[in-house]
């Protein structure tokens, strides 16, 4: 299956946008924009006072949000440091939460396991509009006078990183990425991360893991690595899934300022 989120490019491109107020060095602005006939609702931060800023999507991990705390941890010394960033609320995350199907779609990540027939399908729909509100993104983001969309990097958490691998893939613009804590081998092959990984080469690829890892198993994070192709670098923290020290954000930010050439 090749670009599974590929969005319809005769749909119109609908945005919305509501600028908030700024934090230090950071312009904040809150956007929705249409996707295969879904809202995405989505932040952007921009740095204060700068030339155009090569574009940085950054994903967060299950049951988290575009305004989860950790989001900002890790995103304001980016913006800081040069970059745009453009976070959005995954399908039934965050704004877009169902109480009756975001667990439901969750449950069907297994380590191992042999999906349901609706599991399945429900992974690989929830996939495939994950991947074109990624795309979407880039083009909704694009329209600010401060974004050069034409440089991009990726950074994804958890369950944006297994997404991520997937947006990747077949994105041009893609300068490089960084994947943290995530793993092969769940949900559907259709979209098992280790499928799509080997083609985000030959752009500069980093993982970021936990060596206390709770929620995806070691074999797991190492079979992602093994999956992609060079240039790769792997990073090992002795931490668990959801406790990343400063230490890993700092090196996600080396790692994007290089291939986006930011001083």
């Amino acid at each position: 299956m090749r670009d599974p989120g590929l969005h319809d490019p005769n749909e119109p491109l609908e945005t919305g946008w509501r600028e908030e107020a700024p934090l230090a060095g950071v312009c904040s602005s809150r956007l929705e924009y249409s996707s295969r006939g879904d809202r995405v609702p989505a932040r952007l931060l921009l740095p204060d006072g700068r030339p155009p800023a090569p574009l940085v999507l950054v994903t967060h991990g299950a049951r988290g949000s575009k305004d989860a705390p950790y989001m900002d941890t890790a995103c304001l010394p980016w913006v800081r440091g040069g970059a745009a960033v453009l976070a959005i609320d995954l399908p039934l995350h965050g704004e877009r939460a169902s109480a009756k199907l975001s667990e439901r779609v969750l449950g069907a990540i297994h380590a191992g396991a042999e999906p349901s027939a609706l599991e399945r399908s429900l992974w690989i729909d929830w996939v495939r509009q994950a991947v074109a509100d990624l795309q979407r993104g880039v083009h909704a983001a694009g329209e600010h006078p401060a974004v050069d969309a034409a440089r991009i990097g990726y950074v994804g958490f958890s369950l944006g990183a297994l997404v991520g691998s997937v947006f990747c893939a077949d994105e041009p613009r893609l300068a490089g990425a960084a994947l943290a804590i995530g793993g092969a081998g769940l949900g559907p092959r259709e979209v098992d991360p280790a499928v799509f990984v080997p083609r985000i080469a030959p752009r500069p690829l980093l993982f970021v893991s936990a060596l206390e890892d709770e929620t995806i198993p070691r074999r797991c994070a190492e079979a992602l690595h093994a999956a992609a192709k060079e240039t790769k670098e792997v990073l090992w923290y002795a931490c668990g899934h959801t406790n990343l020290p400063g230490a890993a954000l700092k090196a996600i930010w080396t790692f994007l300022r290089k291939q986006l050439c930011l001083a």
